[in-house]
Order: structure tokens, then sequence, then C-alpha cells
């Protein structure tokens, strides 16, 4: 009789109740091992690995324990994976394809000990693709219920819980006044009206000894009680809540809670706010004119021209676009460049600095001058490197070529001479040159540019990461909570379930991350916003990309 090697696969959604002898993975796992054993006449044999996913939820494939059970089934040392429920595997459809895939790949399937079908058969598949329907619908449904009943409590103006914002205590469903940290409320304001602008108000905050709001946790873990940052100083300038007010998602409802802070003075402050914020962004706009306009040119000498986008949030992006890309837009095989200007203009200053800096620049520009004369020239080029403003910079360029993989930069003559206090005609044409290596690397839809050799070394905080991840990971195999892990470790749980997958990097792109030749856009940033695949074959075509 052949062997069929079982394991048991259980989940819990919350971590409630874990910390019990007897908790809901084990009445999973013993349900599971009383249908192995009877199905001991087929040959059915459990294997002694634990795959327990405490406090995960089943609409992601990002669990630890999954995870082990799937790299198990694709080395082949698994036949049949028990669990008690469908849903305790998974509640997304999309999910369990991928899972299906893997289990076919192994010639393994699975079995629900309180559903009866075989997934090896078309029928059993149908049934089990109608319970999982049905489980996602059921998770969505719940979702709308629980966003519908706190959009119609925000409406009666009933605070929905959350952290507790300064000046007020929880007070049921409502809120009342804390006088002392109101007063500080009323204080921040005050100043507000006093200056009219946030930096302001912080430096004066500080020399009153202001403090943010003391929260202690369950864990009695304390935070906050430091100085006021400005963003936090314009968030609470800015928020309803302080007039009486309740806001939900763009809309603001009247509120059961008494206001802090007079509404009709409120009203005012908002409007002065605003009015501030649309001087900031006029002045920001005037300076962000793009300075290499006309200087700019792809090797068929067509001129780059200045042009830019709008957010959704309404943030101007400013670019340096091929001018036939404009001229001839919508017509198909035009060819060009789209290229960020803040980074290229910046990437451009460097680089001339880079030049100026070096020991040989004045002897290479102005031949044939005497030792005398390049120390005095040399010594005036380095008061000027130092207190230069970017702009100065970019106007020693006269224009720009831009290839694939190179720049060639040509400096102004006249604006050089002048710098450096000599007549055009004395410099050294071909040291007006630059050429430099040039990339373009995509980041999603992000573009990175990299003049110049692209920068090497290993990242400290990448690699720290990953070996967080790693001693995270094996403390979660020995049976520890995340919640037991982040109160260990003094970290939130929230970072430990967001860097845990470092912990399964193939092991090529963990050299190549300790060697410090990892691609430049794979950084701990990227990873928090972006995430890896779990195979590593994915893992490599997507890091390929940065």
């Amino acid at each position: 009789m052949k062997k069929i090697r079982c394991v048991i696969y259980t989940r819990k959604s919350s971590e409630e109740g874990l910390e019990q002898e007897f908790n809901s993975l084990d009445a999973q796992r013993e349900a599971c091992e009383a249908y192995i054993l009877s199905q001991k006449h087929e040959g059915w044999v459990l294997l002694p690995a634990a795959y327990d996913d405490g406090g995960l939820s089943g609409g992601s494939l990002e669990r630890p324990a999954l995870q082990r059970l799937l790299a198990d089934m694709r080395d082949g040392h698994v036949d049949q994976v028990v669990v008690y429920k469908i849903d305790r595997l998974t509640r997304s459809l999309a999910d369990f394809s991928k899972i299906v895939d893997v289990l076919d790949a192994a010639g393994a399937s699975f079995v629900s000990v309180t559903q009866s079908f075989n997934t090896a058969t078309s029928m059993g598949r149908l049934t089990l693709n109608m319970l999982l329907s049905f489980a996602q619908f059921e998770r969505e449904v719940t979702a709308e219920r629980i966003r519908d009943k706190i959009a119609a409590s925000k409406r009666k103006g009933l605070w929905m819980g959350g952290l507790v914002p300064i000046g007020y205590d929880a007070d049921g469903r409502t809120l009342k006044i804390n006088a002392f940290e109101a007063a500080t409320i009323r204080t921040l304001y005050d100043l507000y009206e006093q200056h009219g602008n946030v930096r302001a108000v912080k430096e004066h905050a500080d020399s009153l000894c202001l403090k943010t709001k003391t929260r202690v946790t369950k864990n009695t873990n304390s935070s906050g009680g430091g100085p006021f940052t400005r963003g936090h100083i314009h968030q609470i300038l800015t928020n309803p809540l302080y007039a009486g007010r309740i806001r939900h998602r763009k809309m603001v409802h009247e509120g059961q809670h008494p206001a802090i802070i007079d509404p009709d003075r409120w009203e005012q402050i908002q409007q002065r706010l605003q009015e501030g914020a649309a001087r900031n962004r006029s002045a920001s706009a005037a300076k962000q004119s793009s300075q290499l306009c006309g200087k700019l040119f792809d090797k068929m000498g067509d001129r780059l021209t200045p042009s830019h986008s709008k957010t959704k949030a309404g943030k101007r992006l400013r670019y340096y676009v091929s001018h036939r890309l404009i001229a001839k837009s919508g017509e198909a095989n035009q060819g060009g460049w789209r290229l960020p200007a803040p980074e290229l203009e910046e990437q451009i200053v460097v680089l001339i600095r880079k030049v100026l800096s070096m020991p040989a620049a004045v002897s290479q520009l102005v031949p044939n001058l005497s030792a005398d004369a390049i120390g005095r020239i040399r010594s005036a080029l380095s008061d000027w490197l130092q207190e230069a403003k970017p702009s100065d910079t970019l106007k020693l360029v006269e224009t720009i070529t831009v290839t694939p993989g190179q720049l060639k930069l040509r400096l102004d003559a006249s604006g050089v001479a002048a710098l450096l206090g000599v007549e055009p005609a004395s410099l050294n044409d071909d040291a007006c040159q630059i050429t430099a290596p040039f990339q373009m690397r995509k980041r999603g839809v992000e573009t990175k540019l990299i003049i110049g050799d692209a920068p090497t070394g290993q990242d400290e905080t990448l690699i720290r990461n990953i070996a967080k991840a790693h001693h995270w990971f094996a403390q979660i195999k020995s049976g520890k909570t995340f919640t037991e892990i982040a109160a260990s470790e003094g970290a939130s749980k929230r970072r430990i379930q967001q860097m845990i997958d470092l912990a399964f990097l193939a092991p090529d792109i963990i050299r190549d991350v300790l060697d410090g030749t990892q691609p430049v856009g794979f950084t701990s940033d990227w990873y928090k916003q972006h995430g890896l695949p779990s195979d590593w074959i994915s893992q490599r075509q997507l890091l390929a990309t940065l």
C-alpha cells in the first residue's frame, strides 16, 4: 500500500485566545488528526511538521507557515494537506488558484475534514470554487457592513474609536475635554493667529515647552510626550474635531462632543491657512523654473522642452520632454526622452561641482598658468563651490546632449572664465567638455536617473532589516506570535509583519546585498512600498527591472 504523507494546516485570524493552553489552532489540529487516523487504512500517515498561522488573515498568501508549506510541497515532501475548513487555507479565489497550481505541480491534493469533496475531480473543484466564492463574498459583505456602520455613526456625530486626539479623552461613543491638554490646543491656535506661520508656531511652542499627548498601551509601553512637529501642528490647526465636528472621508458632520475652538474662529483660521498655502504654491512654482530650458538636446539635435503634469493631489511635476513628442503628440513610433526635471537638474549640479572640485580642474581649464595663479584661482573656486546655489551652477551650462548610455555637457566659456577671473580665449576648449555615463532605471511608475558611475557599496539598513527578518522568523518557528515578538523586540507588530518576508529572499539576492552589488533601486524604503513575491524566480525578475 502506498504511503500518503499528510500535513495539517491551521489558521486563526486574530490573536485573541492564542495564549490559552488549548486554543482554536489546537482544536483544528485535533479534528484533523482524528480524520487522518480514520484514513489509516488508505495509507495516510501524519508528518510531524506543524504549519500554524495564528493572528493572520486568510485574505493574503503572505503567511509564514503557509509559505513553508508551499515550499515543502514544491520540494515533494507532502502528498496531502488537511485543513479544518477551506477558509482556513484561503478566502480568496485568486489565491486559491495559485495554491492549486502548486498542488498540481507537486502531484498533491488537500481535504477539508468538515466539507467532504475531492479536489482531484472536476466536480470537487467546482464545489470548492463555489465555497470559496461564498467565503470571499461573506468577507466583502462584512467589510461593507462595517464601513456603512461607521459612516452612519459618524453622520450622527459619534466618535468611532482610534487614537484619541490631544485635547480630549474617550467617553464611550463621544469625547470629553481634557482641561490640561485643551489649554495646549488653545495656545497653538492663539500662536497661529499671532504669527500666521506654522514654522513660527513650532518655534514658539518649543520655547513654551509644549508637549504632545502621552499615550500608554496595553503592554504599559508609553509614547508621545515630545515636542510638536510642524506636520502635527498643521494637522491640529486643520482638524474640524476641535470645532466640535466629526470628519469622515471628505465629509464633515456636526459632532456630539464639545468644541475646544469656537467654530466661527476655526473657519477664519482655515481661510487664513488656505491663503498662506496658495502663496507658498505660487512661490514654489516661481522657484521651479526650468533652468535648463533651451540647453538640452538629444542625439538627433531635437530640443528637450520643459513640460509638466499634475497628480491627483494637485502636485505639479516638471519634466524635460523631446520636442517631437509634444509637436507630434498622438502619432505612433515617436521615440524620445521624458526626463524628471528636478532630478536631472540636481544630478547636473552634482556632476559640474564634482568636475570643478578636482585638484587638476584649474590647470586643465586654463593651461600655462603659474603655480601662484593656480593656487589663487583654486582658492577662489573653492570658496565659490561652498557658497554657490544650484541655480548658480546651472548657469555654467551651455548645452547638454543626452544619448542612450551617455551624457555630453559643454560648459559656457564666458561663464567659466568670469568665475575663474580669466579671459575666455585662455580656456582649454576640450576641458569645457564633460562626458559622463547616463542611465535611466524604472521604479514602478517612477524613473531614476544615474549620471556618472552607479553608486556601489553595502546598504547597511537593508542588511540589518534582512537579519532582523530571519531572527523574527526563527522566533515564529519556535511558536511565538507577532504580538509577543513585538513586545520582546521593542518594535511594532505592523513593522514585523511588514519586514518578515525579507527572510524568504533568494540566497543569491542576499549574497548580492551583502556584497553591495544589489540593484540600485532595491532599498528598504522601496521594499516597504512594493514588497516582493514569495518565489525566487519572480523575485529575480522583479529586481532586474529596478
